[in-house]
This record gives structure tokens, sequence and C-alpha cells, in this order.
């Protein structure tokens, strides 16, 4: 058996060791010289799940994926300078997304900085708008002998003590709180000393969890309300998989004066849900919007992504808005009456046994017109010619239940609410900052550690805006790349102000002619390419039953007619 080795630095032993105290043993290292204390004390560690990953930015958005799957934190480890920088994507989106990241970045010593000095920037509280905790750490020189000097041990010390306190504090925030933290830690050189004992036995301080509590008062009134109206709205955003329990579900179902909205991103599937709200709510009346409006509105989840919803809301709100979320709550619709800080069950396996359901028109009416608007929606689709809308419709169709299915931002993501998704599909979108960049390395971060396949469908810029995201070793051989490529940004072509022009097709819509086939052969991925529904079919089936490399099916659409197409979709309601 190999013998375990430490970096000769107790700074990067007390780092390594509390991180294995406190279960964080998933750690994506980028390559790099000043981070050799850390690389060297996580991969000696058989405890420890390490990755190499060179792109900085790809590395962040793969331990993402990571972490949003395993719903623990996951160590980034980076050398000095700009390579620190190259996090900041994904820690906006792991901050806005309630993911927790733990960025161990080296630095030189305090007195290296701003003296003109290679590969040094300022990195001391560089996330600080958007991260839950920075610990910026006391650099130390390690001897070859013992420090004989009282004060200058006295020194190394409360320095130790320091840093010991301030890892702590920084772990412990991102297990609680569950989003991204700073570790900035400067070393002296030599880097690259190993020992084979520890010399340091760092303290691990528990986490001290506050349980959130509701007054029985408010709990009395919240009650009495809910029993006293006849239109309630539950609105569920981003969600994690199999999250809220089945006997809520059930519930909710029952009760006529609740209506639930859900979307794509949910994760949530019921009959009496309205799973596809712009749908639903394009084209409706004065009239029948005031019908809609909710008395009370409760929201479960992170980001919603339909703009239509949220224009609504904001016009015609709810007397009572109740968010259920243990961090955070956004007055999205500017109208947050009450945040309830606790997890969705814990709240309603206390709320909803002392509730009532009321007799009331609001869910029936509702499910009605949602019934006509699916009746619409396929009696469209039937003979819209191959654009991007018919290329979803044919994809959802097509591709195999049961297994976990990345969107990538902007058009992607909006499609596919426009469509009702198998079940057995476990949908996940990076919708904190609903950035372009990252999808791809994120999709490929979860399926490395998910044991269920994985497809990403994505659009062309975000491809290959990320196109870094296939230079690693890790992806698995059954994970599947669907490309709609529409040869630029099409979603600019739908949205109000449109004009063409050079300036639009060029600064805009961004128009392109690149394709993914030479990436597939750089990073030995097998390529498919289709441009009509019957070559969708046929690839579709192909990467399907070829489990032996990764498969990616790029799908060409006509970039002018998209939007038309979808522009018309929206009419057809009316």
């Amino acid at each position: 058996m190999k013998k375990r080795l430490y970096s000769k630095i107790p700074l990067a032993q007390t780092i390594v060791a509390l991180c294995e105290a406190k279960g964080i043993n998933h750690i994506v290292i980028s390559p790099g010289s000043r981070n050799a204390p850390l690389t060297i004390g996580f991969s000696e560690n058989p405890l420890m799940q390490c990755y190499s990953i060179v792109d900085e930015r790809c590395a962040a958005f793969f331990a993402l994926g990571i972490a949003q799957q395993i719903q623990k934190p996951v160590a980034l480890v980076c050398t000095s300078g700009s390579a620190l920088l190259n996090y900041y994507p994904a820690i906006s989106e792991a901050f806005y997304s309630d993911i927790p990241l733990v960025v161990l970045s080296a630095d030189r010593p305090i007195e290296r900085i701003d003296i003109g000095d290679g590969q040094t920037i300022r990195q001391k509280n560089v996330f600080e708008n958007h991260i839950l905790y920075s610990a910026n750490l006391h650099s130390e020189v390690v001897t070859e002998t013992e420090v004989k000097d009282v004060k200058i041990r006295q020194k190394q010390h409360e320095a130790q003590k320091h840093n010991e306190r301030e890892i702590n504090i920084a772990l412990n925030k991102a297990i609680e709180k569950k989003g991204p933290v700073h570790i900035n830690i400067p070393f002296y050189e030599p880097l690259y000393g190993k020992v084979e004992h520890a010399v340091v036995s760092p303290k691990n301080i528990p986490i001290e969890s506050s349980q959130f509590q509701i007054s029985e008062e408010l709990y009395t009134e919240m009650i009495a309300q809910w029993n006293s109206t006849d239109r309630k709205m539950i609105l569920i955003g981003v969600n994690s998989p199999d999250v809220l329990a089945q006997q809520w579900i059930d519930v909710f179902a029952n009760d006529p004066s609740v209506l639930v909205l859900t979307e794509t991103t949910s994760n949530i599937h019921d009959p009496s849900h309205i799973n596809c709200i712009d749908q639903l709510i394009t084209s409706l009346t004065d009239e029948e919007l005031n019908k809609l409006q909710p008395d009370i509105l409760l929201t479960i989840g992170g980001m919603v992504v339909s703009k239509r919803i949220k224009a609504f809301l904001r016009q015609y709100q709810p007397k009572s808005h109740w968010h259920i979320d243990t961090k955070k709550a956004f007055d999205t619709y500017f109208c947050l009456s009450e945040h309830l800080k606790l997890e969705p069950n814990a709240f309603f396996s206390y709320f909803l046994p002392k509730t009532q359901a009321v007799k009331s028109v609001y869910k029936s009416w509702w499910i009605s017109i949602r019934d006509k608007r699916r009746a619409k929606h396929n009696e469209y689709l039937q003979d819209i010619p191959f654009t991007d809308l018919k290329v979803f419709e044919t994809v959802f169709e097509k591709i195999p239940g049961n297994q976990m299915i990345h969107l990538s931002n902007s058009s992607t993501v909006r499609y596919a609410q426009l469509f009702s998704l198998d079940a057995t599909l476990k949908v996940f979108c990076n919708r904190g900052t609903s950035g372009i960049d990252g999808s791809t390395s994120t999709a490929i971060g979860a399926a490395s550690i998910s044991k269920i396949p994985t497809t990403l469908i994505t659009g062309d810029l975000s491809f290959f805006y990320d196109s870094n995201g296939l230079w690693n070793d890790y992806i698995p051989s059954n994970f599947k790349i669907i490309i709609i490529n529409n040869s630029g940004g099409g979603i600019f072509r739908i949205l109000p102000g449109k004009e063409e022009s050079d300036n639009f097709s060029q600064y805009f819509e961004t128009t392109h002619n690149l394709t993914a086939l030479q990436l597939c052969k750089m990073f030995g991925v097998a390529y498919h390419s289709a441009s009509n529904v019957n070559e969708v079919v046929n690839n579709i089936e192909k990467i399907y039953n070829n489990d032996s490399l990764p498969q990616l099916l790029e799908i060409f659409t006509p970039r002018e007619m998209n939007d038309s197409v979808l522009i018309d979709y929206f009419k057809h309601f009316i």
C-alpha cells in the first residue's frame, strides 16, 4: 500500500485536514505552482476524489455540477493571479442557486502584492459581492529546524489559531448556508516539500445551526387566511427532484381552490398542475387576467423562467405572497409578505393538516383553459416547417426517459417551457444567473458523479462558448449532447425591438457558420448531424443506442425562419 504523504507546509495540512473532517472530499484542481502544497495534500489523501481540469472557468462549473448533485460542498483549488478570476461566473451562479462551493486560492504573501511580482493580483475579498464568506489566511515561513525565539513561536501559534478559526467558519458557512465561500491562502516558497507525518492537528469546530420558528400567532393568522380564500396560487421555480413529498402534492391536487403552476425546471409533475405557463397566460384578456389573480401566492424553489408570469404577478398582485425557503426570498413580484425559513415539507407537515379544501371554480376554470391551449399547441405543431420549435417537439418526444437532462440557457430553456416533458426526466439548468457560460461543464460535472445517464440540450452559442468543457477525462461514455444550431443568437430575433440590419446580425445575433465536427474529433466525441425531422429521429435513435463513447448530435435549423414560427405559435392561442 502506498504511504500517504503530506505537504511540508502546516497551513496546507490544516486545510486538507479540516476539509476531510467536514466530509468535503471532491476536489477539482487546476494546475499551477503556487497551489502545489494544496495539490500535494489533496492528491496524496486516499479519502479525496481529485479531478484535474486546466481551464479554471470550466473547472468551477464542473465542480458546480458535482455539488448540484451531491448537495455537499466541492472544493476548487487554483494557483495565484488571474486563474482565480476565471472562477467568478460559476461563483455567482452558485451564489444565486444556493450551491456549495469552496474556493481555495493560493496567493503570494501580502508583502509581495503590488510590487511587480509575476502572477500576482489583489485576491483578498475578490468575490465579496457574491460570496457567503471570505477567509484571508496568514502566511507562514517553514524552517528546517524548530524556531527557538519565543516571540516568533507565539506569532506562529497565533497565526495557526487564526487560520483554523477562519477555515472552520468558511467551511461551516458553505455547508450550513449552501453557497460559495472563498479561502485565500498565501504560501511562501519552497512549495513542493513533502513529509510523511502531519505536524498539525487542527480543531474541527462544529456547525451551530439555528432553527427558524414561526410563531403560533402567525400560523393561526395564515391558516385562517388560507381557509377563507377561494383563489390560491402555488408557483414552483427551480427545484431539485423529489424535494416536495407526494402527500403534499396530493393535498393541493384535491383542493379546488389551489392552482399549482410549475416549470420544466421545477421537477414536479401532476395532472392537476399547469406546467406550460406561457401557453396559459399568452393572449389572456384583462377580464381573464383578473380571474387568474390569486388572493394568496405561495412560492417554492428558486428562479422562475417565465417572463409572462412575472409580468402578470407584478401587475395583478396577490393580497399576500408567502415564500418558503430556508435561506432567502426574493421579492420578485414586489408584494412579499412572509418569508418562512423552513424546508417546504417541514412547513406543510405542520400547516396543511390544519387547513381545509375550499369550494371554488378557480382550479377547474383554469384547467379547462389549459386543456384548450394544449389542443391548440398540438394543432399548430402538426403543420409547421422544420424549425427550432419542431426540433424541440421531436427531441422531447424521442429521447428516452429515466435520465438527467441539462438545459443550456437562453432560447433552449425557454423552448423547453412549451412542452410537457416525461415525468421520469430530472431537469437542471443554471438559472441562478441565467448565463450561457458553463452549461456544458456543469452538465459533465453532474454526469461524472450521477449514476443515471445524462443528456445536455444546448444552443450553438452556449456550446461553442464553453467548448473547453470537453477538455477533461471525466466525461462518461454514455453522455449525450444535442445542439440546436441556428447559426447565431436566435433568441434576439424574437425579442421586442429587433430590427434587421448588418449591425443586428453582427452585434446581437452574432451569426456564424461554425459546426461542432472538428471539436468532436479533437475531444474524442462521436459526431452526428441532422437537417430535417427524419434525420433527427434516426440520429436520436443512433446516439442512444451507442454508449461506447460520448455522442453528439448537431441539428441545423433555418436561422431566418425560427422567430416567425415561434411568434405565430403564440398568436395561435388568440
